[in-house]
């Protein structure tokens, strides 16, 4: 074997045991809250060592920090061309992924229950904020927006009710109708801000075929609580065609 390959073999195995113990947390920490979490179950649910463990995460805070922030980490949205129908079809599929996704769920979970371990910290939400702003950005070029709409404002409004809804649906059914409250809130939501003439076209449902629940991915590696990155990665994104990127 060769010297570069045998300094890439533990980096590798590095990358692969730290993705693990972040995918064995986001279970844990979804199943049993931060609180019901413990450094023993991780460990257990992601068969590593203590030392294991301790090499990529010195404490049970860190490790929630780095669900949380990277809750959106490996998402793959629905296809689609970039404006309002590619925004309604992503918070569409972001309910049906925190019914199945123990990794969504967990970051969702524990951006509520962040004073838990001391935090009071919003990168998580900035993160959609930027993401559903960039769809209105998107919206407002192709005149799909009323032109009072401010699309910050309305990526903030969208972000905090899209976590209201999620949380009363938690506590009545589990989540199990989540996307069709979301469709519920964008029903309301549309005679104010879309254009009168694509209203009426706009689809409340996810496309024909468009992947539900299936897909769990594993969270990327996150930094530690102390470097509090500004703000969160977004779920992965499909490339652009250069007419979209003009936008």
């Amino acid at each position: 074997m060769s010297e570069r390959k045998q300094q890439r073999a533990p980096q590798l195995r590095a990358v692969q045991t730290k993705a693990a113990i972040l995918r064995a947390a986001a279970e844990v920490f979804d199943e049993f809250g931060f609180s019901g979490a413990s450094i023993s179950k991780i460990m257990k649910r992601a068969d590593v060592t203590q030392g294991g463990m301790y090499f990529h995460f010195s404490s049970k805070e860190e490790l929630a920090y780095a669900v949380m922030v990277g809750q959106g980490d490996g998402l793959e949205f629905p296809a689609g061309e970039d404006g309002l129908q590619h925004l309604i079809d992503i918070t569409l599929y972001l309910a049906e992924q925190l019914r199945h996704n123990p990794v969504l769920r967990a970051g969702v979970r524990l951006a509520v229950e962040q004073g838990e371990f001391g935090l009071r910290d919003d990168v998580a939400y900035q993160a959609w904020v930027l993401e559903f702003r960039q769809q209105l950005r998107f919206a407002r070029a192709k005149g799909e927006l009323q032109p009072d709409v401010d699309d910050h404002e309305l990526a903030w409004v969208l972000v905090s009710s899209f976590t209201g809804a999620q949380l009363f649906s938690q506590a009545s059914t589990g989540r199990v109708d989540l996307p069709q409250r979301i469709a519920s809130l964008w029903r309301y939501l549309l005679p104010a801000v879309a254009a009168d003439d694509i209203r009426d076209g706009l689809r409340l449902t996810l496309p024909p075929n468009e992947p539900t629940s299936e897909s769990t991915p594993e969270p990327a590696a996150d930094p530690k609580p102390e470097s509090r990155p500004a703000p969160a990665s977004a779920p992965k994104r499909r490339p652009r065609s250069a007419s979209e990127k003009g936008a």
